[in-house]
């Protein structure tokens, strides 16, 4: 655990996050602020944008520091892009700056409206992202969830990915967890945040 974190945090982080209606994009931006302000610093969350029913587009933006002064990222700045489901990490893939990081679920929404338009999904849009030097870690984030026996908990296997990437300290996230989380549903959300941080083997610079 980092005992300081403000130490390491001298500039505000900025993260997107986004899927699809149903994943979880809300809650765990909301997660990722609660955290970040228990840690001691200033954080803002937009609002979701896109289609919030299930289905539609979803994003939100989440910047945390000592000081932020407003939650909205523009292209090129994100630390990190956090995708719950593959097209939307290519969507949102520009948001990055040089050196950030995009974690992705290796997973396919097939968009409601694309008709015949589905032919067209990038389904290799993970080795398009890691081709053109991005730095990506990919994790099979809803097939570990369905194993855990739960498809829904696959957002909170990818923000224990996300956490594992920052200075904010391990028993702040299992605080905010353990107070956002329904009892009925914590020990298996619980369990999903510890195999997303098991899935990357180490933090990565940003």
């Amino acid at each position: 655990m980092i005992n300081n974190p403000k130490s390491e945090i001298q500039n505000p982080k900025s993260v997107i996050l986004a899927g699809v209606g149903g994943q979880g994009v809300l809650l765990i931006s909301e997660l990722l602020a609660r955290t970040a302000i228990a840690a001691g610093f200033d954080a803002k969350q937009t609002e979701i944008h896109g289609v919030s029913q299930r289905g539609g587009s979803v994003y939100s933006h989440v910047r945390f520091g000592p000081q932020v002064y407003s939650p909205l990222i523009t292209p090129g700045q994100a630390d990190f892009v956090l995708g719950v489901e593959k097209l939307e990490a290519l969507r949102f893939a520009t948001y990055v700056k040089p050196g950030g990081l995009i974690i992705v679920n290796d997973y396919e929404i097939i968009p409601r409206s694309a008709g015949a338009a589905a032919d067209s999904y990038p389904h290799q849009s993970i080795d398009y992202l890691k081709e053109k030097g991005l730095r990506v870690i990919d994790i099979p984030a809803t097939k570990l969830a369905s194993e855990l026996g739960n498809v829904r908990v696959a957002n909170i296997i990818l923000l224990g990915a996300l956490s594992k990437q920052t200075s904010l300290p391990q028993q702040v996230w299992l605080d905010i967890l353990n107070q956002r989380v329904p009892e009925r549903f914590l020990a298996i959300n619980q369990r999903a945040f510890a195999l997303g941080q098991e899935a990357v083997s180490q933090p990565v610079a940003v």
